[in-house]
Formats: C-alpha cells, structure tokens, sequence
C-alpha cells in the first residue's frame, strides 16, 4: 500500500494553477513550519495570488476532487487534505473571537496577507522552486525559539492566547514581551471564547506537548491563568520541602506535566489519543485540592490531607467548564481521586485489593493510573527518593517499561510497580474486573428476575472481587448456597 504525499499533490496542484495564469502560490502555514522543525504534517495549505475563486475552482476541478468547504472565506479543498485559498483580509469589527470582518482578495500584497497571521512562525510561505517567503523573519524565530506575533492585528482574535499556549507546548518556543503584553491586553475577551475552542486547544497541548510546562508558563506570563481558577489557586501554595524541593504546587503540576509527557512518548505499544489526553488532564488537576487542604498539623509540619479527594470534584469542574467530552472527564476524575491510593504502602498488595482499586478506578485503569502515580513521583523533585534495587525480575521489568531513565540497574519504586504486575497477572491493568457471574446463570437455577436477582448478583459480584470465588462455575455454587441458607 504506498503512502499518500501530501507534498506530491501540492506540487501538481501548483504546478496547474501556475500554468494557468496565477501570479504567485505559496504553501503556508503550519506545513511550512513543521517541515523547517523536521516534524510530519499532512495538512497543507496552499494561497493563490492573482486568480478569482471561480477561476480557481475552473481550473482544479476536471483535475482533481474539490468540495467547495469555504466560498464565503475563498478556500476549496482539495483531495480532503489540501486547502487552496485566495488571500483574506480581516478587519476588527467588534468584540470577541468572532468580531472582525474576513474578506477574500485575489490581488491582496502578500505582504499584507502573511501579517493577518497569528506567529511569525506561522507567518512563513513556501513556493514551488523550495525558496520561503518569510516577511517577518519566522525562519530566525523557529531557530530562536522565539514565539511573536507578526503584528499587533494579533490581538483580534484572543484565541490566539490559548493557540500561543499549545505551540510553546509543542515546540519548545518561548513568547516574546511584546506579544505577552497584547496577551494582557484581550484577557478581558476571554469570555467570548466557545467553550469547545478552549477545550480544543487545551487537547492540542495534552496530544502533541513535547514541554506542556512551557505552555503553562505562557498562561502564566499572560496572566491568562486567572481564567482557570483551578490552575491560579495552585501558584504559591506551598509544600512540604522534605518532599518537595521543587517549591510551591505550580511547580509541582509543571514538573508532574513533563514527567507524564516525556512517559507517554516513550510508552510502548503507544497510548491511543483518549488515553494521551486523559493521562495529561490527570496531571494536570491531580493536586487542585491542595489549596484547600494545605495547613500545618499538630507538630507543625506542613501537610495536605485528604487533597485526593479535594481535587476529584475540581478536576470535573474545569473540564466540564470547557466542554470536555465525558469519557475524558469521567476517567480522569478517578485517577485523580486515587492518586494517593498507595502513598504509605510498601508492602505487596493483595489480588483483593488490586481488584477493588480497577473497580474504583473504572472507566480508567490501572495501566493509566501507574503512568499518573510515576509522573507525580518523578515531579517532585528528588526522585532519588524512589530509587530502590529491584527485587523482582518481573518487578523491574515493570519499573523499566515505566521508567524514564535510562540506568537499567535500578528502577523507579513508584509505588504502583507491584499494584501493576498485579493487575497485569489478573488481566485487569487495562479494565475493571467483569463478573463471572451472570443473570442468565441464575435463571439457570430457578432464580426468577426481578430486584432480589440484582440483589444476588451485586452480592456475588463483591465476594468475586474479594476472591471468595474465582470461576463461574464456583460462582453459581456459591449462589446455590446463599439461596439455601
């Protein structure tokens, strides 16, 4: 099966508008950028100059699939991957993300065109002999690490904020002063985002972040954090520096974030998207109870009891707030809850407990759960503290698959190894435990349905999980003998 080429089909397309009459086509964007970053893209975007969108669409069409996705914007797809568009002018005309004019213009300066855009980075054409046009030196900045906006027109879709947050995220790029302070100046626009926008741009920085501590910081620099009440209580709350030399939760959360990143680039097999976004929201809101909970104890120690449970009901309201999807927010709300589940457990855990824990843990699982208990373990700064020579070769084979170090002689004791060889051995690391037990199983035996079945069923389902029975078959003797008691 060979591979699609996006470039392949840009290049004839071009090739065709060129011969045709256009006076300039270039590939712009998030294309050109990812291509000078050496990262892959399949979405291409491509500008004419010169041609009038029915000329466009006359001279693509006997050549190639076209859906007309965007004659109000000039744009028409091509292939479903490449967008073709005539350059636009936008114009500011109200309040918003959505208040301003766009205008499609054939014969627009380029110039004037590539300066509607957000970045410079994004501000970057290339034409068909491989030269860029580059007006506002985006090619220095990629290098630079640099992240500025091409003008101040940026600061007439604030949505651009949260996009400056995901790419520091994704390349590593910091935001210059300039661009900070237009930042500052649409906060109070913030209001009129979609609430699926922002969720958008918040899965953007879970799915392809490289340094979602960047981004955080961006939020931060901007003062875009006061948005996110959650994410602002946790800056100056202090900790413990026994076991946390990093310094305030902030901190902690940015470290957490980096840590679960960096393990979910190398996890093998890879996590699918639900699985990435889950494990980076987890991250992110495992300790917004914290602010609540932080008080010193009777000997003056500085603790945070019972912020688990604190941060649960948090982290479904900041996901919910932006329009998550509820299989994201239902399994991240109890990885959030039972991240300490194990803190003062060393010992091996019982099949018993490993299987209540997948229960609770439902829709996540104990596969997620360890990947969660080792970011915050390795995000607190002194992952000395979990270091221990292994005693198990499957323990270390565990640790190993986890671990984001590369010292094979020890491994990171996290807490959770063993929980995991255990479930792994259950086969419930990646689900609930299911009953074996059924309702056809009792009708079976003359159990007629109705609320005593339920009853009976939830009552063998809970001696299962507690071992009592480990096969149907044992299962339905067990029944036969509650019904003669």
């Amino acid at each position: 099966m060979s591979t699609f080429d996006p470039i392949s089909l840009s290049m004839k397309i071009i090739d065709l508008l060129e011969q045709n009459g256009a006076k300039d086509v270039m590939i712009v964007g998030g294309f050109v950028r990812d291509r000078l970053l050496g990262i892959p893209s399949k979405d291409v975007d491509i500008e004419v100059y010169g041609l009038s969108y029915s000329e466009i669409l006359k001279i693509l069409a006997p050549s190639f699939h076209v859906d007309l996705v965007g004659k109000a914007f000039g744009v028409i797809k091509v292939g479903n991957v490449v967008d073709v568009a005539l350059p636009r002018r936008e114009s500011k005309n109200g309040f918003g993300h959505k208040g301003f004019d766009v205008e499609a213009v054939s014969d627009l300066n380029p110039y004037e065109a590539f300066a509607r855009r957000d970045f410079t980075i994004n501000a970057i054409g290339m034409r068909r002999d491989g030269s860029y046009f580059d007006p506002f030196n985006g090619i220095a900045d990629l290098k630079k690490k640099i992240l500025r906006a091409t003008s101040s027109a940026f600061k007439d879709d604030p949505l651009r904020v949260l996009r400056g947050m995901q790419f520091a995220a994704r390349f590593g790029v910091r935001m210059d002063s300039k661009t900070i302070q237009f930042c500052r100046d649409v906060f109070d626009e913030f209001s009129t985002l979609p609430e699926e926008r922002v969720y958008e741009e918040w899965k953007k920085w879970a799915l392809k972040g490289v340094f979602p501590d960047l981004g955080l910081d961006v939020l931060r620099e901007t003062g875009w954090v006061l948005a996110f009440p959650e994410l602002e209580a946790l800056i100056g709350c202090p900790q413990n520096p026994s076991w946390h030399p990093e310094g305030d939760v902030w901190n902690h959360t940015k470290l957490v974030c980096h840590e679960a990143a960096k393990a979910i680039r190398k996890y093998s097999p890879p996590l699918n998207e639900d699985e990435r976004v889950i494990i980076m929201f987890a991250s992110l809101c495992h300790d917004f109870g914290k602010p609540l909970t932080t008080k010193l104890d009777e000997t003056g120690i500085l603790r945070s009891r019972g912020h688990a449970t604190a941060s649960a009901p948090l982290a479904r309201k900041f996901l919910e707030r932006m329009k998550a999807p509820n299989r994201i927010v239902n399994a991240v709300e109890p990885l959030v809850l039972e991240h300490m589940a194990t803190q003062n457990d060393d010992v091996e855990p019982s099949a018993r407990a490993v299987r209540r824990l997948a229960k609770r843990l439902s829709p996540a699982n104990i596969k997620l759960w360890a990947l969660l208990c080792q970011s915050d373990a390795l995000g607190c700064g002194a992952t000395e503290r979990y270091y221990a020579e292994s005693q198990l070769s499957n323990e270390k084979d565990v640790a190993r698959q986890f671990s984001s170090f590369e010292n094979e002689s020890s491994c990171i004791r996290f807490k959770t190894d063993l929980w995991l060889r255990i479930a792994r051995e259950l086969d419930i690391s990646e689900k609930e435990p299911q009953p074996l037990v059924q309702g056809k199983d009792l009708l079976a035996i003359g159990v007629k349905p109705g609320p005593s079945m339920g009853k009976l069923l939830k009552f063998l389902f809970e001696e299962q999980i507690d071992g009592k029975f480990l096969t149907k078959q044992k299962g339905v003797e067990r029944a036969r003998e509650l019904l003669n008691e």
